[in-house]
């Protein structure tokens, strides 16, 4: 298949195909004789998992650790929890960082009685130290 329709098939762009083969997770296409790249069902099936752990958040060095462990398939799985685990460990900790933002945030607009913008409580606690609503004066 063309590298259109394997982008197609995985609703991958195509350059994002070729970021993946220069990144070393997908394995250089052999040629047809019009020079187009020609892809497998092993390509997609490839694709297709990389397109996933991306879309669960794994970055470049993860996916390619995963494909190694996928590529060895007598291995005992122990690394793969090992890594997924961690994974999620950071995932957590990023939606313990959101909450806090949140929370933070939220009490800054509870905070909000209106008025002028002289008296914001949003921007004052914003500013800088003085307590002055506003950019810093430059």
């Amino acid at each position: 298949m063309t590298i259109g329709r394997l982008a197609a098939a995985t609703g991958t762009s195509v350059e994002t195909v070729r970021y993946y083969e220069r990144a070393g997770l997908l394995p250089q296409p052999a040629r047809t004789e019009g020079n187009y790249r020609a892809y497998h069902p092993e390509d997609l099936d490839r694709l297709r998992f990389i397109r996933r752990t991306r879309d669960l958040g794994f970055s470049l060095d993860e996916v390619r650790a995963l494909l190694d462990m996928a590529g060895n398939r007598d291995q005992d799985c122990g690394t793969v929890d090992t890594l997924a685990q961690r994974h999620l460990a950071g995932i957590d900790g990023k939606i313990a960082d959101l909450m806090a933002l949140r929370h933070e945030l939220a009490r800054l607009i509870a905070s909000c009685g209106g008025g002028k913008v002289s008296e914001c409580r949003i921007l004052e606690a914003f500013s800088p130290g003085d307590g002055r609503a506003g950019p810093p004066d430059r």
